[in-house]
């Protein structure tokens, strides 16, 4: 399902503990996640804010210009239902960043940056309705 939405292959998520009472074992696969940046990512937003009428909550929103959103079935989406799978609720994530945030994740020569470089609630907000065309609430 997320390698017809996204065109790329998705990697599956493990369990680092065992929850009996949720019937789960250590290293099972439980979920599977799939990174997309750019023109594609934006074209996926637009997809799943669209089952979501275009509005988010403010507190859908991090300090750190991130944002992110559920819906409940994947169905919704305009994807055909499959009795073999089922129906599936997913989760979408928004990390907005400038350019020049490497320097703060790479390996070698690492260092802090600065406050007028990091993306804030407020410039998130305004890149979501601007960009995506989206309401607050």
């Amino acid at each position: 399902m997320l390698k017809d939405l996204s065109g790329q292959n998705p990697v599956t998520s493990r369990a680092k503990y065992t929850i009996r009472s949720f019937g789960i074992k250590r290293n099972e696969e439980i979920g599977c996640h799939v990174s997309v940046r750019g023109d594609k990512a934006e074209e996926l937003l637009k997809l799943g804010l669209k089952v979501k009428d275009n509005e988010l909550k403010a507190s859908c929103f991090s300090n750190g210009g991130n944002f992110g959103f559920g819906i409940n079935e994947h169905i919704d989406l305009g994807i055909k239902y499959d009795p073999n799978t089922g129906i599936y609720g997913m989760d979408f994530y928004a990390c907005l960043g400038r350019r020049g945030n490497r320097v703060s994740r790479r390996k070698m020569r690492r260092t802090h940056v600065g406050n007028f470089q990091k993306v804030s609630k407020a410039e998130a907000q305004k890149w979501f309705t601007e960009k995506l065309s989206g309401l607050l609430v």
